[in-house]
């Protein structure tokens, strides 16, 4: 596989999969890692990733199901090295890339998906001056769509109670929930990620049911760090390939938590 000026490839450390990168156009973090460990899927069936960038979550999911998974992203050179990223792995036939912009782009076969991931830009468009380069300033700016028509992109692509999973910034978590529901997503998994103990929360993991009843479970915290500045046993199980999936917390009636066993998995590079 050749790659362009200023691509590497990387290894993502399970299933032999590898991906294309480039530090000028794109590169994904902690992020995504985690939407694509926490997304409940479907074990067989479709599944749509918006915003889906060089392809990552798309190939990170097929380490957890048997489904096909399409990937829409509307930068045609991160479609490229999706695309590329995707033939590399021989996943030709389970994942396909997609170019279109979420706003109007709708499947050419008009179906619904079991479950739907969306990992999108977090900031408005006024914060701050967009000093990157376009590639960098679409994925971190709503530049390409915003908050609510990412959400109700999501809830018109999935089927009635299929599963919308976002990861996204804890400043934006009022606003999600309320357009959730304007769109008939009801929330039903919430976790928090936390760089430290003492530290408030940078990330927020969000699923949520179309058409689901009022009924949210908050999961326990997700730390990044110890207080030694190592990272902690569960994110070192995801960055080395231990689990697949983040481990559900089971209601106990105030009893401990039970913890579903985790599935084998993935390590990514922490660029947070």
């Amino acid at each position: 596989m050749e790659l362009q000026s200023g691509e590497r490839l990387d290894d993502l450390l399970t299933h032999q999969l590898k991906i294309i990168q480039s530090a000028e156009v794109f590169s994904f973090s902690l992020d995504a890692v985690l939407l694509a460990r926490f997304a409940g899927i479907p074990p067989r069936g479709r599944i749509l990733d918006l915003c889906t960038g060089n392809g990552v979550i798309p190939l990170l999911l097929t380490t957890r199901t048997k489904a096909t998974i399409d990937g829409v992203e509307i930068q045609p050179r991160l479609v490229d090295m999706a695309e590329r990223s995707v033939k590399l792995n021989g996943l030709e036939e389970r994942v396909y890339i997609i170019e279109g912009d979420l706003r109007v782009w709708k499947s050419e076969e008009d179906h619904f998906y079991d479950a739907v991931t969306v990992n999108p830009p977090y900031l408005p468009v006024t914060s701050g001056e967009h000093k990157e380069n376009i590639h960098q300033a679409m994925a971190r700016h709503e530049l390409g769509c915003n908050l609510e028509q990412v959400i109700a992109a999501s809830a018109s692509h999935v089927r009635h109670g299929g599963r919308v999973s976002m990861v996204h910034r804890p400043s934006r978590l009022v606003d999600i929930i309320t357009i959730m529901r304007k769109h008939r997503l009801e929330p039903k998994r919430i976790r928090f990620v936390h760089p430290r103990r003492d530290a408030e929360a940078n990330m927020v993991l969000i699923e949520a049911t179309l058409g689901g009843k009022p009924e949210l479970r908050t999961l326990p915290p997700l730390l990044v760090y110890e207080d030694d500045g190592e990272y902690t046993p569960e994110l070192l199980d995801v960055f080395y390939g231990k689990v697949a999936q983040l481990p559900d917390f089971k209601r106990t009636n105030g009893r401990k938590p039970v913890v579903a066993a985790p599935r084998e998995g993935t390590r990514i590079h922490d660029d947070e």
